[in-house]
């Protein structure tokens, strides 16, 4: 089990008043899993998402990544699990604007200690992974949205993280490119990366194998996504032109 979340609650105190954002969440992820988180505003969502990214931790309950239990862990071994088991993937991309494309996804092997030359040939691996060879020395500002949101991809790989959670992913992009990025991040589940991508547009989650469906910090509804094989079914039954 990648993921192992058991009756985890967030409460945050706002003055004098409580606000319960998660209420006795339960998930279970394995690796390899394609997951979208759903709920409208004020569902918890986003909430999940940090404690899934460790960005927070739970009021109560047990969160076990990878065999770890968050809860138990400091403040140094949470940044390093930041680091090295989750790659964040944002809707605003969040690039650095004066660094090339090649150093942004160099940037998290830094804090890891690698030699520069094994930085740098990884961070070029990284880049090609995600079809921008031809764009690494270029700066966010002389890239389109959809190339900056390929090297923030880019960089959530480098590490190899157990997850890559995307956080509204194609936000801030055109349909035509945010389907191209979704068709990059379908490939990346397809070669064994295990996706939790928290959306509240139904055509982005139809991309995943299965949904989770928050609602007044809980769980709602928890099951696997018929739309993609639905959309198989209807193209093989397609008749054949030219």
């Amino acid at each position: 089990m990648l993921i192992d979340i058991r009756d985890i609650t967030k409460v945050y105190e706002m003055g004098e008043e409580k606000v319960h954002a998660l209420s006795g969440v339960t998930l279970a992820v394995e690796r390899g899993e394609y997951l979208a988180i759903m709920g409208p505003s004020g569902s918890g969502k986003s909430t999940l998402m940090n404690l899934i990214g460790c960005l927070d931790t739970p009021t109560s309950g047990s969160y076990v990544l990878n065999g770890r239990e968050v809860g138990k862990m400091s403040d140094d071994e949470l940044a390093a699990i930041r680091n090295q088991e989750i790659g964040f993937v944002f809707q605003t991309f969040n690039l650095l604007p004066r660094t090339n494309a090649l150093h942004q996804v160099e940037l998290p092997l830094v804090y890891s200690g690698l030699a520069r030359k094994e930085r740098r040939e990884r961070a070029v691996r990284a880049l090609e992974a995600v079809g921008l060879t031809d764009r690494m020395n270029h700066h966010p500002s002389e890239l389109s949205g959809g190339q900056r949101q390929r090297v923030a991809i880019a960089r959530a790989l480098i590490n190899d993280p157990s997850i890559l959670l995307a956080d509204e992913p194609t936000g801030n992009l055109d349909s035509q490119t945010g389907a191209e990025i979704m068709a990059l991040v379908d490939e990346l589940n397809a070669r064994g990366n295990t996706i939790v991508l928290v959306t509240h547009e139904e055509d982005i989650a139809a991309h995943a194998r299965r949904i989770v469906r928050l609602l007044d910090g809980k769980v709602r509804d928890d099951g696997p996504n018929e739309r993609p094989a639905a959309r198989a079914r209807a193209a093989a039954a397609a008749p054949a032109t030219g």
